[in-house]
């Protein structure tokens, strides 16, 4: 196996491998950058991902000044991967002198700063799309078709990473959630029963009881619960 095919390998099982304890978005989100440059041979790489609102973030680039040129995208609402994430379709700037049209202030800045060409990939599994991927070239028509359909390929990879992870923490929450409700309903029911024992009521009435006393104080009902079973809150039957 050459290094450029054991590379490639090794650059999609790091790409799909979320389910490692010590996950950490941030450096997966670096790798996909850092690697995107090695693989396509692009001078840099920068990614932007959207928040639970839909606004575009800088999440990763391989260097301060792609970090810096993302950056100005973003305050003037301008530039390929933007354009890219709204349409949900990929951006090709073969030659950024040609694009000062479409986008005239990121062209002239990204002309500035060294680049001749820009690529945007969207971030997309199916209709959701969480961002976009900019591949930046110091000369014009760096990529072709097959750097392209595998620069969208490791897009495509991570994005399902990301979403597979996004999917287990909301699992985690759920599952979390649901435990604190049954830890709580444990502590209610052994407040009633103990209510019972103390007013000489049936568990029914206790539960009643409980139920008007943290109403008529304005207190949750497990507050009222974990009072009854420490013995810090009396009840009068």
């Amino acid at each position: 196996m050459t290094d450029s095919a054991a590379g490639l390998r090794e650059t999609f099982v790091q790409l799909a491998d979320t389910l490692v304890d010590d996950f950490d978005l941030i450096e997966f989100l670096d790798t996909l950058t850092f690697r995107c440059v090695e693989l396509l041979g692009v001078c840099t790489a920068g990614l932007l991902l959207a928040d639970p609102r839909g606004t575009l973030t800088m999440v990763a680039a391989s260097d301060e000044q792609t970090r810096l040129l993302e950056l100005f995208q973003l305050q003037n609402s301008e530039g390929p991967c933007l354009d890219c994430y709204r349409h949900a379709e990929p951006v090709v700037c073969p030659d950024l002198v040609r694009a000062r049209g479409r986008w005239p202030k990121f062209a002239r800045e990204a002309q500035d700063s060294g680049f001749r060409s820009v690529y945007a990939l969207p971030m997309r599994l199916r209709e959701e799309v969480i961002g976009a991927l900019n591949l930046f070239g110091t000369r014009p028509a760096l990529l072709d078709d097959d750097g392209l359909r595998l620069g969208q390929a490791l897009a495509d990879v991570a994005t399902i990473g990301i979403l597979h992870h996004r999917l287990l923490q909301r699992q985690e929450i759920v599952t979390a959630q649901l435990q604190t409700a049954l830890n709580s309903r444990v502590i209610i029911e052994q407040a009633k029963g103990v209510l019972a024992e103390r007013l000489l009521v049936s568990v029914d009435d206790a539960f009643g009881v409980l139920r008007a006393h943290a109403r008529s104080n304005n207190l949750k009902i497990l507050v009222v619960a974990n009072g009854i079973l420490d013995r810090t809150m009396d009840i009068p039957g």
